[in-house]
């Protein structure tokens, strides 16, 4: 019988290329993912580890693709606020964060006006409406000066 169809690192790794199959996953993400899978494998803590810095020279694993591609999913639903914490979450460093936003930092106004327009259509006339629009907002993680330069515009 062939030993390669037991090796417990090649069942890993098709395990792991299964995932990335799908989609990308940052390094903390997919640690999680296999790490109850490595145990039954009677794989340790220290040899998930070094597999999973294989995939990353291997350039299967990425945290740059990941935030990359993550950032343009969300950029037109939610703020930027919400998307570094999301980030964080996922173990993606925050310079790296930073590197792939600061780009969209001209057009988040854009992306604010939209998602307002979205759900309200009209700017609020009432303090309480301004403060549920600006709840709203804020809850999507946008920036407090774009929260009022939305709703403090006059009529169009």
């Amino acid at each position: 019988m062939s030993n390669t169809k037991n090796n417990p690192l090649i069942l890993l790794k098709k395990r792991a290329l299964y995932y990335l199959a799908k989609r990308e996953y940052s390094h903390l993400e997919l640690k999680l993912k296999l790490r109850e899978y490595a145990q039954t494998l009677e794989l340790n803590e220290e040899a998930l580890d070094l597999f999973l810095s294989s995939l990353v020279s291997e350039g299967w694993l990425s945290n740059e693709r990941y935030c990359e591609q993550f950032i343009h999913a969300k950029k037109n639903k939610f703020g930027r606020y919400k998307i570094i914490r999301e980030l964080e979450e996922k173990g993606i460093d925050e310079a790296l964060i930073e590197q792939y936003l600061k780009p969209l930092k001209n057009q988040e106004f854009l992306y604010a006006k939209q998602v307002w327009q979205k759900k309200f259509k009209f700017l609020p006339t009432s303090k309480e409406e301004w403060s549920k629009q600006a709840r709203f907002l804020q809850s999507r993680g946008f920036d407090v000066s774009l929260i009022k330069k939305i709703l403090n515009a006059k009529e169009e």
